[in-house]
């Protein structure tokens, strides 16, 4: 019974919370300040590979969390569905995710560096496991570990800067061992990244997002669309991102939860759905 009752909860609502954080409202933090979307043209001149690194270097410096209300789109093999999250993202292993609708949260989900919890309220049932990337497809159906989502959540591509890159035009193709891994294009007039590729052992993209629509933040130019794509499993979700806090402090005691009275928990990895 329970096996089912899960199954049914794991329709796309649910799918793609996991790559979204909850927004407390009761949490201080610094107000971006809004300006005209960078451009994406292309770039006025070539970027030379030493720009581009530094640059991804000082902006994985001056993004460190999130809170803000986005809007999702998700399309995939299960149907269309179209909801509001509240997120709070502070890197490089937590989250907090609340999936909204008029009636409140249909969906708490908290991540940090040793659990992943998800409750839902009304039926009254919480989960419990460890945060690893098994436990985190059953929710985001995207094959990412943990430190990669909270990366793009905050405009980064989920990429070591250290690891051997070579230049192609205006893109890195960072890679391992010869095997081309990651690319990373930066297709605006700004050193910003708009669109990053991972590629599977067999050349095939695995994964893929474009950054657009940046604003202006205390912090830097922050990208407000994510587009993330899975090919290979035939997933796309859009995430527009409303008035986000960049760098807030937030309390470690809000990316875990304790079990409500009266709710049934459950080990993700004991029950199979």
């Amino acid at each position: 019974m329970i096996l089912r009752r899960l199954r049914s909860l794991s329709c796309p609502r649910v799918l793609v919370t996991l790559v979204l954080a909850a927004m407390c409202a009761n949490l201080g933090g610094c107000a971006t300040t809004v300006s005209q979307p960078a451009p994406v043209q292309a770039p006025v001149r070539p970027w030379q590979a030493s720009e581009l690194i530094g640059a991804l270097e000082q902006r994985s410096h001056q993004f460190r969390s999130v809170r803000a209300l986005a809007r999702v789109n998700y399309a995939g093999p299960e149907g269309k569905q179209s909801f509001q999250e509240a997120i709070l993202v502070q890197r490089p292993d937590r989250l907090r995710l609340e999936t909204l609708t008029f009636l409140g949260a249909i969906l708490i989900v908290t991540v940090n560096g040793e659990e992943v919890i998800a409750h839902h309220p009304r039926e009254g049932i919480l989960l419990r496991g460890a945060p690893s990337k098994q436990n985190l497809v059953r929710f985001t159906q995207m094959p990412l570990e943990l430190n990669d989502i909270t990366t793009l959540l905050i405009g980064l591509p989920p990429v070591n800067t250290k690891m051997p890159s070579v230049q192609e035009s205006n893109a890195l193709i960072f890679s391992a061992n010869g095997r081309k891994q990651d690319r990373v294009a930066f297709e605006s007039q700004l050193p910003v990244p708009t669109e990053w590729q991972r590629f599977a052992e067999t050349g095939e993209v695995e994964l893929a997002a474009r950054f657009g629509d940046y604003i202006e933040t205390p912090a830097g130019a922050f990208a407000t669309r994510l587009q993330l794509e899975a090919p290979l499993q035939n997933k796309r979700l859009e995430i527009r991102i409303e008035e986000p806090e960049i760098n807030t402090a937030i309390p470690a005691d809000l990316f875990t939860q304790t079990k409500p009275a009266h709710v049934k928990e459950y080990r993700m990895e004991a029950v199979g759905w």
